[in-house]
């Protein structure tokens, strides 16, 4: 709760909320609160004025009806106090020269007889019924009787004040109802921003299309024509990107290829043994990693460009996965590694088998870049924790537990790893998996599972498909 309280005071510290909505919805309370009491102040005014006009007309009337008596007339005393709180007339005869009270309809009533004629204000004491208007007249008989009228002024103030808060109370009943028909109207006008809100984080480096404006509204128009010109740039930027990497990685297969020519020439006419076959086996070490790190350089040069937007058609995985195996057997067979396929499961993926075969080869590649001279390196299809999953399995040193969470960086060999990589191919396969909805666990294999080695299992997009035998 303290927490709560924290997070509202620092969003109000600046005295607005942070959302439009918000915003629109606190500016237009206040505009509506500002209306009612305009509204009620205005009532109060006009309708004090009409009120102390008709009052003030009354009570002229009631003296000078008084006043044209000749005798003085019979006074009906008021009921009780409330008369005086509902606004009833106090009618007091005085003698001519003013001195003494006559007659009046509420004696207890201390309000002394004015000097001048008309209307006036008496202030009596403390207490809310202390205020009194007051009208005086001059009576037609021959010793001028005079006839005062007294109301009091707490029921006129009372009764403006009522009817100025009913005029203002329709405003402040209808406040709820507006407020919520204003979120309506406002919520449904910013799913536009919404959409573009969410047209925005589905993009990514590899879909970089311009967002659509046509339901956006005039306001948010010039921020989305800005964003598509950021993303035009971005494109731009991309493009030529991939174009270096491709174009450097062409015109170096040209030269390297004349090498690996070379070197094959160079092979029968350098000893089998001693200090010259050592040092030749170095540089045809280092020619085959140039030649493999520039294959991977444009893969990955490859992997960067748009994504396609035609549907590719269902992969059958078991297929792909010995069909990599094959292509991967002259390596295998170089390193003097077993290659054994277990499939459990006969699964369809819905990805292009170009990105599949990126994902898995190089995790196969890598496995047997790693594995010992002599092991094996097995892959299986099968079910683990409720998915269909991939297990490519060696029995290479393993990965140092602190550098496990940098085997998927570019570039990032681990020391002593095996000459040849390029330290792409963890890089490019996570990438490519990531875009299909797959996921890429690595784990180094325990003592009680044959270890040394590692576990890179490949998590697969689609539900628990039939198994078969």
């Amino acid at each position: 709760m303290i927490d709560v309280l924290r997070a509202l005071r620092v969003n109000l510290a600046w005295g607005r909320p942070h959302s439009l909505r918000g915003q629109l919805l606190l500016w237009l309370l206040t505009l509506h609160l500002i209306a009612a009491g305009l509204t009620a102040w205005s009532a109060y005014i006009l309708y004090g004025r009409l009120v102390h006009d008709f009052m003030d007309d009354q009570m002229r009337l009631v003296a000078e009806s008084y006043a044209s008596h000749h005798r003085p007339p019979a006074l009906l005393p008021l009921a009780d106090a409330a008369d005086l709180r509902r606004g009833a007339f106090v009618l007091q005869l005085w003698s001519a020269d003013g001195t003494t009270l006559l007659a009046s309809s509420w004696p207890a009533l201390k309000v002394p007889l004015q000097t001048q004629t008309g209307f006036g204000d008496v202030h009596t004491g403390t207490g809310a019924e202390a205020d009194w208007r007051v009208y005086t007249a001059l009576g037609a008989r021959e010793d001028r009787l005079r006839v005062q009228v007294v109301q009091s002024d707490d029921f006129r103030r009372h009764r403006v004040i009522r009817r100025a808060l009913f005029e203002g109370l329709p405003i402040a009943l209808l406040l709820p109802l507006a407020m919520m028909i204003l979120w309506i109207i406002v919520t449904a006008a910013s799913r536009s921003l919404r959409a573009v809100a969410r047209d925005v984080v589905s993009r990514d480096e590899r879909s970089l299309s311009e967002l659509s404006d046509a339901r956006v509204p005039e306001e948010i128009k010039p921020l989305v024509d800005a964003f598509n010109g950021l993303l035009a740039r971005l494109r731009a930027a991309f493009a030529t990107q991939r174009r270096f990497v491709q174009d450097a990685a062409h015109e170096l297969r040209s030269p390297i290829a004349a090498i690996t020519l070379q070197i094959e020439a160079l092979r029968p006419h350098v000893a089998s043994q001693g200090d010259a076959a050592q040092r030749f086996a170095q540089l045809e070490a280092g020619v085959t990693r140039a030649r493999h790190l520039v294959d991977q350089l444009l893969s990955l040069s490859r992997q960067e460009a748009p994504a396609s937007t035609t549907s590719a058609p269902p992969v059958d995985l078991a297929a792909l996965l010995r069909d990599s195996l094959g292509n991967l057997m002259v390596l295998a067979d170089q390193r003097g590694v077993d290659v054994g396929f277990e499939g459990l499961l006969y699964p369809f993926v819905n990805a292009p088998a170009s990105e599949l075969r990126c994902v898995f080869d190089n995790l196969i590649d890598n496995a047997l870049r790693y594995t010992k001279q002599g092991t094996a390196v097995d892959v299986r299809l099968h079910t683990a924790e409720g998915r269909p999953v991939v297990d490519i399995v060696d029995h290479g040193p393993g990965i140092p537990s602190d550098l496990m969470g940098r085997v998927f960086d570019r570039f990032f060999r681990a020391p002593g790893a095996a000459a040849g990589g390029s330290g792409l191919g963890l890089s490019i396969a996570q990438a490519a998996a990531a875009r299909h909805g797959m996921r890429i666990a690595l784990r180094n294999r325990s003592m009680d599972e044959g270890g040394p080695g590692v576990v890179a299992r490949v998590y697969l997009p689609l539900p628990l498909p039939v198994t078969g035998s």
